[in-house]
Formats: structure tokens, sequence, C-alpha cells
């Protein structure tokens, strides 16, 4: 096993991720102070559980993360991973490789783990201790633990060497069985103690055993007649229960015959209902058809007023323009006079073309006559050598030369072939492009109009849309608004139904002379409702009733069925008449004024209105407060002259309940009826889109019908104009190549002419001289010839020019002439085609004419079947309310007679529950079911006699008491006698004999308990016998290796030198501790404190390493132990760690060279000027074989 690598982030001086790699053997880390060097070790000891900060040079724990420099900020946490090599199984985990992690936040918290699970630092402990690094960690010698050990007394020394031997985990299970026994001997005391106070507590608890014994017998006594007078009051309950039931005949057959005419009149009202449901769709109908009539009839309204516009639009005459332009006659009269000028100007043409031919093969002549005596003179020159090339070569160029003539005519008329086709294809290509041009322009006249149709159109159906979306949104508004009206009118009608007394009798209707109520009967002017609940006062929530009769019987009603109070207004005209009229105060008004209704009900009222004034505000009230008179403000304030109410907060009075009722129901009425209007304009709207949209949509067919005409004709324009320029090209080209077709075959006819010459020459052995002057006359003829072809020919191209303008003129005449019958003939077109559309529109007038008188009928008819259903379902409609109304009425009795039945049903339920209570009673108390009371204890059993007492003697002459007849005040002398006899025996302990017996109990148990706890104390002396066994061999056996490897390695490092380990107290190896002599060569003292600083350092490196060897652990830490060693010492400290390095791995922290050069590894630590540390490593073996 040994340590693998070491992972640092954010310890101490460590800021960045750090791992270190160890390898077997010797790793020395070296850098200069400060630089963080023995951090490496403090971490290596904090991932092993060292948990004390001094340990760490620090004062806190917090110490160990990060504080943060200049540079860096301070980190939040450390976090240190250490690796373990355990491929030899040294730790008892079943992992090859174990990886301890311990993390340290600022706030306090800390986390361990082991191979990345979660665990305890105790954990973390036993895991390491098992393999000889305990927590006491002296396998890491830091700074200052040389010292630790010279100061150490001999007690610490045996702590190391027991850490060593893995010894203190039995000495941490012997303790903690100690402490186990500690505990367990305090327990046995306390259950010796409570034995005997147990034993103390049964004697008194015996003597109220005796008592309770003795009260048993009265309670029997007492609950005997407790039960007899229970059984009695059950009796008279069921009795009294049977009576009640008995009387219950009466009101349900009463109830009965209101259920059978509440039936007849719901059969009715269903009746009603179902004729109502089933008109309802003829109503509907009906009213559909009379809105689609409507509706109907404004379409063809608007259809003959566009066809009475459209008739204005068109005229059929011809339009102004139709002989605006020339007379195509007089056009083609020009034509022809231009004509035949051209055509005496081609016959000029043609006697100058002849007289160019002439003067052309004049010239030709001349010049060949001329070139013939060139030729013949050079021919002259050249007969000689010809003759020296011999007849048969010149006869084979002469063939040749007559085969090239004869092929380069035929190539000359296949060309002239193919360039007259191509121009034939030339030609009428242009023809048909021209025909298209003027096709073209016909359909863009055509064009320019669909357009026009076509935004028309759109413009329309855009206006029709947003019609049809505005009056939509109308709709959605006004629906909005009904539903919220319907919400408003139906909390405000459920605000306005009552519960109460005044509900009671509003309920009870006419059957108790009830009218109706003074908030429903009573119109108040808007914004004086508060004023006026103010002034009616308990009145505002009055039932009006037609008499005093009336009034007496409700408020019996009331009282028979506890329904509440209620005010009651009487309506039999004993109000006093109306006052005369008098003024009002000033800047006030009567609140009579205010308010309209009923006149009787006016005058009931009077008597509480009529001496009220309403002003607008409390000032006003109270300057009106001397005059003696009553005052209203309309917030509901009113002032007296001896009282005055009023404030805020107060709840809507049903006065403005109902005021705010009546103006729901008038705004639920206005909406609707511009609902239904807003429909009907909808529908209208909806039909005229329709008509807009397929009147948009047959111009957009027209115009993509025109468009896909156009685009047809542009791609056959397209494509013939294309066709002509590939015609004209091919005959350009042709001509081209023709032309030097013609030239090449000039020159093989001069060059054939001039091989057969040389021919007959070379033949004709005999030469002709001419002589030299024949030469010069040829060529000036042949100039003059050639000045006279010139002539002729610009006379040629003259007359050409001129004749190619006067066809150019004629056929822009021709072409004019006929674009202007073109244009006629459209015009005529137009003409004939408004006349059609006027015919059209005419006939549509007419028709819709027609139309709309039979439309006017049938919509008279319609409006009067809608009327006629209307009338019908308002007379069904109040039949069905005064059915409603019987209903009511039959409900309402049907409400009494339930209501009385309930209240029968709920002194029933009462008795039933007061019978079921005292049942229950019976049951809980007593434990004896109800019908057995009744049977054993009931008033018609007989009552035993009282047995005697417990301490009574018993006569045996007495006579046998006998039983005798119930008696209701016997048996309540007797329940009394018997709870006197309990008082007489003041308090008793019911539970005395329970406890009593439950205590006896519980003194055996715990008398077992403690016998049990001896055997446990026992069972731990006998378990601690055997630590104290193992401890003390395996400690003797460690004590002897060490006291062995010490005085060697002493030897070794003191050569001739004396130094051994002593025991304190040989005779206990439990408790002694182990002490160090030390004689250094050429001394006698053997006392530590008495060798020099050196020395005493070797004597505590000796003993360390006599540790390592007698023990040895996988792996030792050294932080700079030879810092106080002379060259000498050092080199011998060397040797001892070079044989360690066989059976343990070092991590030697150090400045020394010498050091350093055993070592396998080593890390270079250094500090920039950030504050943080940096590492860099080198394997020494690899870089010495390398």
């Amino acid at each position: 096993m040994h340590l693998k690598s070491l992972t640092l982030k954010g310890f101490k001086s460590f800021a960045s991720a750090t791992t270190l790699a160890f390898e077997p053997g010797v790793t020395c880390v070296v850098g200069p102070n400060g630089s963080g060097k023995s951090n490496i070790v403090d971490a290596l000891a904090w991932v092993m559980g060292e948990q004390g900060a001094k340990s760490l040079r620090g004062g806190a724990m917090a110490d160990v993360i990060f504080a943060g420099t200049t540079g860096r900020a301070p980190l939040g946490r450390a976090e240190v991973a250490l690796t373990i090599d355990n491929t030899d199984g040294a730790l008892p985990i079943e992992y090859t490789e174990v990886t301890i992690s311990r993390t340290l936040f600022r706030n306090g918290g800390s986390e361990y783990a082991i191979n990345g699970t979660p665990c305890r630092l105790l954990d973390v402990q036993e895991l390491l201790s098992d393999s000889g690094i305990g927590r006491e960690m002296h396998v890491i010698v830091g700074q200052g633990q040389l010292d630790t050990i010279l100061h150490a007394t001999p007690e610490d020394r045996r702590g190391f060497i027991e850490e060593a031997a893995g010894v203190l985990k039995h000495r941490k299970r012997k303790e903690k069985a100690l402490r186990k026994l500690e505990a367990m001997q305090g327990n046995l005391t306390r259950l010796t103690d409570l034995t005997t106070e147990l034993r103390r507590q049964l004697k008194p608890l015996g003597r109220q055993a005796e008592v309770a014994r003795r009260a048993a017998t009265i309670q029997a006594e007492a609950r005997d007649s407790r039960l007899r007078l229970l059984a009695d009051d059950l009796m008279s309950f069921r009795t009294a229960l049977a009576a009640e039931v008995a009387d219950e005949t009466a009101l349900r057959e009463r109830r009965q015959e209101v259920e059978v005419a509440l039936a007849a009149t719901t059969a009715r009202e269903v009746a009603l209902e179902a004729d109502l449901q089933s008109d309802a769709p003829l109503l509907v109908s009906a009213q559909e058809t009379w809105f689609g009539l409507s509706a109907l009839r404004e379409r063809l309204l608007g259809t003959a007023s566009l066809a009475a516009e459209r008739l204005r639009l068109i005229t059929p005459e011809v339009e102004d323009d139709v002989q605006a332009g020339r007379d195509p006659e007089a056009l083609e009269t020009e034509a022809s006079a231009v004509r035949e000028e051209e055509r005496v100007l081609v016959a000029e043409v043609a006697t100058l073309q002849a007289a160019l031919a002439e003067a052309s093969r004049a010239r030709q002549a001349a010049e060949q006559q001329h070139a013939a005596e060139e030729r013949r003179v050079q021919q002259e020159a050249r007969a000689a050598a010809d003759r020296r090339e011999g007849l048969a070569r010149l006869s084979g160029r002469v063939a040749a030369a007559r085969s090239r003539l004869e092929a380069r005519s035929a190539e000359i008329e296949r060309l002239a072939g193919q360039r007259e086709d191509a121009r034939a294809r030339a030609a009428e290509a242009q023809r048909d492009f021209t025909a298209l041009e003027s096709q073209v322009a016909g359909l863009d006249a055509g064009e320019r109009g669909l357009d026009t149709d076509y935004e028309r159109t759109q413009r329309a159906l855009a206006e029709a849309e947003a019609r049809v979306e505005a009056l939509r949104g109308d709709e959605r508004d006004h629906e909005r608004e009904r539903a919220a009206l319907t919400a408003r009118l139906e909390a405000l009608r459920l605000s306005l139904s009552r519960g109460d007394g005044p509900g009671a009798l509003l309920r009870a209707g006419e059957t108790a002379g009830v009218v109706g109520s003074v908030a429903s009967m009573l119109a108040i002017e808007p914004g004086c409702e508060r004023a006026v609940a103010a002034a009616l006062g308990p009145l505002s929530d009055a039932v009006v009733v037609r008499d005093a009769k009336s009034a007496i019987a409700g408020l019996m009603l009331l009282h028979r069925d506890a329904a509440g109070r209620a005010a009651v207004l009487v309506l039999d005209g004993s109000a006093a008449s109306a006052p005369a009229a008098r003024p009002a105060p000033a800047g006030a008004r009567w609140v009579t004024d205010a308010v309209d209704g009923p006149r009787d009900l006016l005058d009931a009222l009077r008597g509480r209105l009529g001496d009220v004034a309403l002003v607008d505000s409390l000032d006003a009230a109270a300057s009106l407060r001397a005059s003696g008179i009553t005052v209203v403000t309309r917030d509901g304030d009113l002032i007296t002259a001896t009282h005055a109410i009023g404030g805020s907060g107060e709840a809507p009075t049903l006065l403005e309940i109902q005021a705010a009722v009546d103006d729901a129901e008038r705004a639920f009425n206005d909406v609707q009826h511009r609902l239904e209007r807003t429909r009907f304009e909808l529908a209208a709207a909806i039909d005229a889109q329709r008509v807009a949209a397929d009147d948009a949509e047959g111009a957009l067919a027209r115009l993509h019908e025109s468009d896909a005409q156009l685009a047809a004709i542009a791609e056959q324009l397209g494509l013939l104009g294309q066709a002509a320029r590939a015609a004209t090209a091919e005959a350009d080209r042709l001509a081209s190549v023709e032309q030097a077709a013609l030239e090449a075959l000039a020159a093989d006819e001069a060059t054939l002419a001039e091989l057969e010459v040389r021919l007959a020459a070379a033949q004709g052995e005999q030469p002709t001289d001419e002589l030299p002057d024949r030469r010069v006359e040829l060529s000036a003829l042949a100039e003059q010839a050639r000045a006279h072809e010139v002539e002729a020919r610009l006379a040629v191209r003259t007359g050409e020019e001129r004749q190619s303008s006067l066809a150019a003129r004629a056929e822009a005449l021709e072409r004019a002439a006929h674009n202007e019958r073109a244009t006629r003939r459209r015009a005529i077109e137009r003409r004939e085609q408004r006349a059609r559309e006027a015919e059209v529109a005419s006939a549509v007038a007419r028709g819709v004419d027609v139309v709309l008188r039979r439309l006017e009928m049938s919509l008279t008819i319609a409006d009067s079947d809608r009327r006629r259903l209307e009338e019908a379902q308002a007379e069904r409609e109040r039949e069905a309310q005064s059915v409603r109304a019987r209903l009511r009425e039959l409900g309402a009795e049907m409400e009494r007679l339930t209501d009385s039945v309930h209240r029968d049903e709920v002194a029933r339920a009462e008795q039933r529950l007061r019978i079921e209570q005292l049942e229950s009673r019976v049951i809980e108390e007593f434990g004896i079911d109800p019908d057995a009371l009744v049977a054993e204890y009931g008033p018609d059993q007989l009552v035993p006699p009282t047995p005697p007492g417990p301490d009574e003697e018993i006569d045996p002459a007495a006579p046998v008491p006998e039983p005798y007849p119930f008696d209701r005040a016997q048996q309540e002398r007797r329940l009394r006698a018997a709870e006197r006899g309990l008082a007489l025996l003041g308090k008793v302990n019911p539970l005395a004999l329970e406890e009593f017996t439950a205590l006896e109990e519980r003194l055996r148990f715990l008398t077992e308990q403690v016998e049990d706890l001896k055997r446990s104390r026992q069972d731990l002396m006998e378990i601690i016998r055997e630590v104290d066994e193992r401890v003390e061999r395996v400690f003797t056996e460690a004590y002897e290796d060490t006291a062995r490897e010490f005085e060697r390695v002493f030897a070794r490092l003191f050569p001739g030198g004396d130094g051994r380990l002593v025991l304190t107290d040989p005779d206990s190896m439990l408790t002694t501790g182990v002490d160090v002599e030390a004689r250094p060569p050429g001394k006698k003292v053997k006392r530590l404190s008495l060798l020099s600083g050196g020395e005493r350092s070797l004597t505590a490196v000796a003993f360390l390493i006599a540790l390592f060897k007698a023990r040895p652990s996988p792996f030792y830490v050294l932080d700079e132990v030879e810092a106080a060693l002379d060259d000498v010492n050092l080199g011998r400290l060397i040797d001892a760690i070079d044989e360690l390095r066989t059976s343990s791995q070092l991590i030697v922290v150090t400045h020394q060279k010498r050091t350093m050069e055993i070592a396998d590894a080593l890390y270079g630590v250094s500090m920039r000027g950030d504050g943080v540390t940096q590492v860099v490593g080198q394997r020494l073996r690899e870089a010495a074989s390398a």
C-alpha cells in the first residue's frame, strides 16, 4: 500500500486545483521558505481526519480555506482528496484504489467521502487505524514534532508505541466498555432504590384497597337505584314519543290534498310550457321569415338602384372618337399613288441597272483584254519554263482546277437555296409577329377595363367586410353588456329575496292579505333612495297588507312559524287625507315630492313622510335644524330636533336595491332591443358581403383569364421574334458564305483559265510576240470602262434608295388604313355591347320592380303572421303567469304544511335524541342494552332487598327480606342514602386494588431486572479483562521490538554511543510509561535535557526511526526533521532513511541537497507575487536514466 496522489483545491495557499502524484520510494518536496511546502503536510493530516486547528498551524478550522490575495478573491471552500493504492489489500475495503476526500465550507459545513460515497469522520479514522495510521498521526512528523517527542512524558511515548502497534483501537473499546459499565452501575443503583421505594408504598396501598372494597358494595346499591330511575325515565320518553307520532296524521292528510292540487296546477303549467315551446319555433320561423324578407327587400332596392345607375351611365351611341381618325379609303388611294410612283421608279431603276450591267460588261471585257494581254506577256515569259515542267503535270493541275470549279458551283447553288428558305421563314415569322401585336393592343385596352372592375369590386368587398366586422363587434359588445346586466339582475333579485319575517309574509301572498312590499310598490326619484329609506325607517322594509285584520293574521303567522319579525303597513283607507300643499323650507323640498306609487300607499306613508324635508348635504340640514322639522340628506343622514342618525358604511337599503333592479331591467330591455337591431343589420350586411365577394371573385377570374391570354400571346411573340431573328441571322450567314463561295469560284475560274492558257501555250511550241504598245492601249480602255461603271452604279443606288423610300411610305399608308378600319370595327362592337348592357340593365330594373311588388305582399303576410304568433305567445305567457301565481300560492301553503310537519319532525327528532342520549348514557355508563334495562329494571319489575355490608353480622333467626314493588320516591331516597354512605367513606381510591396488584407485579419485574444487570456487569468485566490481556501482549511485543530497534538505530546515528528505552513501571505493562536513555560517545550523561540541541534532535529521530522499523507503516511524512543536524549527522540520518525506503513510502520536506540526492521524485514548490502556490515535479530516476 502507498500514497498514489494528493489533490488540493482551495486549501491554504493552493487556490487552484493542484495534484501531486506519488511513487513508492522517497519523494522530496523542496522550495523557499513560505512557499507552501508545509501546507502539503497539513493537507495530508487534514484529509486523514485531523481535528485540531493548532495542529494545522491555524487559529480556527476555517483558516485552511484560501483567504484571498490582492490579485485573487477568497474561496468559499477547501477540498483535499488523497488516493491510496490498496493493491495489497492492507486497507479493509474491497477496492484496489481508495480515494479519501474532505471538504470544508466557509459557513462551517464539512463533508467526508470514501470513493465518492459520503461517510463519517469515524469511518475514515477506523479505516486508517487498521493499517497502522491512527488518529494521533505518528506517521506525519511535522515541524516541531521532534520537539514534541523530546518534551513528551513517558506516557506520551507509550502512546506513540501503542499507535504504531494498533493498540489504541482496543484501548478505545475498553474505555467504551468502562463507560457502559459505569452507566450500568448507575442504573443498578437506581433500580435498587426503586425496589426499596416500591416495598415502602405497598403498605398504605393495601389499606386503600380495603376501603375500595367497602365502597364497591355501596356503589352497587347506588347503581341499582340509578338504573331503575333511568328505566322509568326511558319508559316515560317512549310513551310521549308515541303520542306525538299519533298527532301527525292530520297534517299529512292536508299536505296530501295540497300536493294533489299542486300536481294538477303543475300539469297545467307543463302543458302551457309545452304549448309555448311548440309555438316558439313557429314564432322564431315567422320572425326569421320577416327578417329575411326585409333583408331581401333591402338587397333588391340596392339592386334596383344599381341597375338605374348602370342604365344612366351606359349610352348606346357611338363614341365621339369613332370618326376621329383619317378615312381609310383616302389612305388607300394615297398608298396606290405612292405605289404607282414606285412602279415608275422601278422601271427607271431597271433601265439604270441594265446600263450598269452594260457598263460592267464593258469594264469586264476591257479588263479581260488587258488581263489577257498581261497574261500573254507573262505566259510568253514562262513558256519556256512551262515546257520544261512537262505537259503531263500541267494537264493534271488543269483537271484538278476544273473539279474544284464544279464542286464550288454546286456549293453555291445549295447555299442559295438555303438562303432563300431562311428569308422565307423570317418573312413568315414577321407577318405572324405583326398580327399578334395588333391582338395584344386590343387585349391591353380590355385589361385596363378589367383592372378597374377588379379594383372597384375589391373596394366594395372591403367596405362590406368592414361593415360586417363592425356589426359583429357591436353584437359581441351588446351580448357582453346583456350578460353583465343579466348577472346583475340575478344578484339584485337574489338580494331582494327574503328569508326572514318579511320574506315569510311575502311567500304567504294573497292568502294572508299581502299586497306586496313597500320597496317594490314605491317609485323613487333616482339618487333619493337612501334619503327615503332613512325617512321611512323600519317601514322601508315593510310588507303591505289590505287591512288591519290581515296585519294581525300576518303577525300571528310569524309567531306560529317562529319566522322572525316584520313591519306591516296597512292599506285600509284609515290614513289621514292629504293636507293642503305648503311651501318647502328654503334650500330644501319635501320627501313626498321624490316618491310616487299607488294613492292608497302614499296616503298610508304620508304620516311618516309628510313633514320630512330633503336636502343635498349636512350643511343644509344643519341650517334647517332650528325649524323643528325632520331633515334627511341624499346620503341617508336623518336629523331631528332630538337626535340624528347617519354616517357611512351602511349596506344598501331595499329601496336602493329595488331602484337598481328597475334601472337594470330598463338597461336590459334597451340592450336587448339594440342587439336585435344589430343582428338584423348584420344579416343584411352578411348578404351584401357575400354578393360583393362573388363580384370580386368573378372580376378576379376575368382578370386572371385576360392575364393568361396576354401571357400566352407574349410567349408566342417571344417565340416568333426569336424565330424571325434566327431566320434572318441564318440568311445573313448563308449570304456571307455564298459571297465567299462566289469569290472563291471566281478565283478558281481565273486559275483554271490561266492553267488552260499555259497548257495551250505549252502545247504550241511557237510563241506570239506582240508589241508593248498594245498592252498600254488596253490598260487605258479598262480605266475608262471602270469610270463609266462607277457612274452607272451611283445612278442605280440613288434610284434604289428612292424606290425603298416610296415602298416604305406605301406600306405605312396601307398599315394605317388597316388599323383605322380595325379601330372603327371595335368602336362598332363596343357600341353594340353597350346597347346590350343597357337592355340588360333595363330588364333587371323591370324585374326588380316586379319582384319588389310581390315581395311587399309577402312581407305584409309575414308581418301579419309574426304579429299573430306574438299575440298568441303573449296570451299563453299571461295564462302561464296566472298558473305560476297559483303554483306559488300552493307552494307557499305546501311550504307551511311542510314546515309544520318539519317542526313536528324536529320535535320528534329531539324526543328521539333525548331517548338516544338516555340510551347512550345507559350503555356508556353502565354497559346495559336499553331493552335489557327496561326488562330488568323497569317500573314493572320488583326491587330486590339491600344485601348486608361486609362488616355487618347476619342473624340466622331474622326473616329473609323480600322483593318489593318499584316506587320512584323510595328509589330516589335509596340513591341519596348510598351517596351519603360514599361521602362518609371520604376519598376513595377506586384503583387501589388494581394499583396494589400492579405494584406487586412491578416489584417482581424490577427485582428480575436487577439480577439481569448484575449478570451483564459480570460479562463486561470479563470483556475488559480480555481486552487488557490483548493490549498487554501487543504492547509488550511492540515495546520490545521498538527498544531493540532503538538500540541499533542509536548506535548507528551515534557511533560509540549507547541508547535504550526503559519502562517506568515494568510490573504494570498496562499503565507503564516509556523513558529514553541516551549517552552519546564520549559523554556519561543519559538524560535528554543535558544533551545538546543537535543530539537531542538526533535522539528523537532515532526514536521515530526505531518506531518506524519496529512497526512499519505504509508511508511516512517528514517535514524538515534534519534542519538542526550538521553534515555528519545528516549523512547518518540519510542512511537510515535510505533503509526505510525498502519497506515504506517516504515523503520528505527538506532544504538539504544531500537529502534531495536520494529522492526518487522531486517536487518544487514556489509562490508568485499573487500569493498562490505553484508546484512542478520531476522523477529523478527517469531523468538520470535519460
